[in-house]
């Protein structure tokens, strides 16, 4: 995101505005602090559709976890292949070798 001091935001104001249109949010600053966003309408819209979606909040979603202990079906999934040797992702730090018997490093 594009940052402006106020000063700079206001003599260019043109420029910062056809930046927004271009879908890319401008922070105009001042005395150093982020002070206001400027974006595109369309992006505004967006963001004010989703905050007045009725979607549950994770709060609620949790709520409806149910408490019951009772069974639930779960998915096959294929287990992923475990080298038990490694512990790390990068492949120097874990080499076996025969006098660590498989230990990593």
């Amino acid at each position: 995101m594009a940052e402006w001091p106020i000063e700079d935001a206001k003599s260019k104001f043109g420029t910062l505005v056809k930046a927004a249109l271009a879908g890319e949010p401008q922070r105009v600053t001042r005395k150093g602090q982020p002070a206001v966003v400027v974006l595109a309408m369309v992006e505004y819209e967006r963001l004010c559709r989703l905050e007045n979606a009725d979607a549950p909040s994770l709060g609620e979603l949790l709520l409806e976890v149910p408490q019951d202990d009772g069974e639930f079906e779960r998915l096959p999934l294929r287990a992923r292949p475990l080298d038990l040797y490694c512990f790390f992702s990068t492949p120097t730090c874990c080499q076996r070798s025969a006098n660590t018997n498989g230990i990593p490093r």
